[in-house]
C-alpha cells in the first residue's frame, strides 16, 4: 500500500507542475497588465515593476525564474495587494474556505446518502420518483443561481438570515446550504443508483431468504458495497467544496481563497492565481490517494499495490 502512494505522488509530480506552469502561461498572456492602474504608468517605472516582481524577459524565463522559487518554497509577492506574501495570504483565507467547505461536505454526505438510501428502499413508489426530481433539481440550478436567489429569500424577504459576512454561526448556513445543495443531489443519486445494483445482488437475495429484516439488509449488508461509487466521487468532491467555491464566497463577501483568487484574475495578479491553483491541485492529489484508500478498505477485493 505505501508503494502505491509513493508511486501515485511521484506520478502526480508532472502534472502538477504542468498545471501550475500553464496557470501562468494563461494569466501572463492574458490582455492587461497588473500593475494597471487609473493613471497610466510610462514604460520605464512599469519596466522597473516588472523586473522588480521577476516579471521581465521572455516568458520562458519567467516560467523557469517562478518554478524555481516554487521549489524552493517561494509562492511570490501579491501584485495587487502590496507587501504581503501569496503564502501568507493563503494561510490566512484557506481556514475560512476549509470550515465553508467542511460544513457543505457535511451536509452532501449526511443528507445525500440517507435520502438516496431511502430512494432505493422505495423504488418505483411515489416516493422515490420525488425524491429523484427533487435530486435533479438540484443538480440543473447553477450556483450562480441559488445563491443570489437564497439572499434574495431568506435574507431581505424573509429576514432570517443576514446577506453577507463572516464570523458568526448565522452568517455560516445560508453559504454553506448554497454549496451543499448541488451535491446532495449527486451524493443521494449516486447512493440509490449503487443500492439498487446491490440489492439485486445474489447475496442480497440469500439473505432475504433467510429472513434478514429489510432494514438491516440495506444498513449491515448492502450499503457497504453499494457506496463504493460515492466514495471514489467524495475525493473530487472534498477538494472541491473544501477549497470553497468561487461564486459562494463571492456572493457572501466570504473572504476566503475563491475570493482573493477572483480579485486575483481579475487583476492578472499571476502569483496569487498560480498559488490558488497549486493548493487546488494538492488537495485534489491529497482527497484522490483517500479515496483511493477507502475504497480499498471497503472492498477487500481491490489490491492498491495492483
Amino acid at each position: 500500500m505505501l508503494l502505491f502512494f509513493i508511486r501515485r505522488f511521484l506520478s502526480s509530480i508532472p502534472v502538477l507542475f504542468s498545471v501550475l506552469i500553464l496557470c501562468f502561461l494563461l494569466v501572463r498572456i492574458a490582455p492587461g497588465s497588473p500593475f494597471a492602474s487609473e493613471r497610466a504608468l510610462d514604460p520605464a517605472t512599469q519596466s522597473l515593476l516588472e523586473k522588480k516582481y521577476g516579471l521581465s524577459g521572455s516568458l520562458p524565463n519567467q516560467v523557469l525564474r517562478y518554478t524555481g522559487n516554487v521549489i524552493q518554497g517561494d509562492l511570490g509577492e501579491s501584485l495587487k495587494f502590496r507587501g504581503r506574501t501569496v503564502t501568507e495570504i493563503i494561510a490566512q483565507s484557506l481556514p475560512r474556505s476549509l470550515l465553508l467547505g467542511s460544513i457543505s461536505f457535511t451536509l452532501a454526505l449526511g443528507l445525500g446518502i440517507p435520502l438516496g438510501a431511502w430512494s432505493a428502499g422505495r423504488s418505483g413508489q411515489a416516493t422515490d420518483t420525488v425524491l429523484n426530481t427533487l435530486a435533479l433539481l438540484t443538480l440543473s440550478i447553477p450556483t450562480f443561481v441559488l445563491a443570489p436567489l437564497s439572499v434574495l429569500l431568506f435574507a431581505f424577504s424573509l429576514h432570517l438570515l443576514p446577506p453577507a459576512g463572516w464570523g458568526s454561526l448565522n452568517q455560516l448556513l445560508l453559504p454553506s446550504l448554497c454549496l451543499a445543495i448541488p451535491f446532495i443531489g449527486s451524493c443521494a443519486r449516486l447512493t440509490r443508483s449503487g443500492l439498487l445494483q446491490t440489492l439485486r445482488s445474489d447475496f442480497i437475495r440469500t439473505a432475504r431468504s433467510k429472513g434478514v429484516a429489510e432494514s438491516k439488509l440495506v444498513l449491515l449488508h448492502a450499503l457497504r458495497p453499494a457506496i463504493l461509487p460515492l466514495v471514489a466521487y467524495a475525493g473530487p468532491l472534498a477538494a472541491n467544496i473544501l477549497t470553497g467555491s468561487l461564486v459562494v464566497e463571492e456572493v457572501f463577501a466570504i473572504p476566503g481563497i475563491g475570493q482573493f483568487f477572483v480579485n486575483g484574475v481579475m487583476n492578472r495578479d499571476v502569483f496569487l492565481v498560480s498559488g490558488a491553483v497549486l493548493v487546488y491541485c494538492l488537495l485534489l492529489l491529497f482527497f484522490n490517494l483517500l479515496a483511493d484508500w477507502l475504497t480499498a478498505l471497503l472492498d477487500p477485493r481491490i489490491r492498491l499495490s495492483s
